[in-house]
């Protein structure tokens, strides 16, 4: 009985009050090649409302571990691979984007603490789990930000970071 009541309560996209949005927000990974987090990747920018996703790096194959994990979310998000992600990010600058990376540096400030001059483009930046982001790429950035973590792991998986880092970012973006 408390299965058939749960079942009346719960909602999902199509009888919830989310209402559809698509911010100024682009999405580019550098190096981010297993299919599981590319399809992570894809699904968690359409709940994020994220305008198009950049795979930077190796093209990849994609295949049906991809397509299992966006849960058609591929048929909502514009995105694409490009080799050359150090031009793409150059490209990006000359078109009045903010480079915003997501790694912990030295410099990176807490993720919490995120704000934008402008709010018009953002690119959020994401690296591999194994890697990271190439010094070349954060030397491109306008600001470094960090995902505060209190464990003794300094890593997480990058589909995780990029949905905390994605939240706090549509946040001050929809506060207008």
């Amino acid at each position: 009985m408390l299965l058939k009541n749960q079942n009346k309560i719960k909602l999902n996209y199509y009888n919830s009050k989310f209402k559809k949005k698509e911010f100024p927000l682009v999405v580019v990974t550098d190096r981010v090649l297993r299919p599981a987090n590319i399809g992570g990747l894809i699904r968690i920018s359409d709940a994020f409302g994220v305008k198009k996703v950049y795979f930077g790096g190796p093209i990849v194959k994609l295949n049906n571990k991809v397509w299992n994990i966006t849960r058609s979310a591929e048929k909502e998000v514009n995105f694409e691979q490009n080799e050359d992600t150090i031009n793409l990010i150059k490209n990006l600058k000359q078109k009045k984007y903010k480079i915003v990376a997501i790694e912990i540096t030295k410099k990176s400030i807490p993720i919490s603490k995120i704000e934008f001059e402008n709010k018009s483009k953002i690119v959020l930046l994401i690296g591999s789990e194994r890697y990271g982001i190439d010094s070349k790429l954060l030397n491109l950035a306008d600001s470094v930000y960090h995902i505060e973590m209190f464990g003794q792991n300094s890593s997480m998986n990058v589909v995780q970071a990029a949905s905390i880092a994605l939240y706090e970012t549509t946040k001050i973006l929809d506060n207008d």
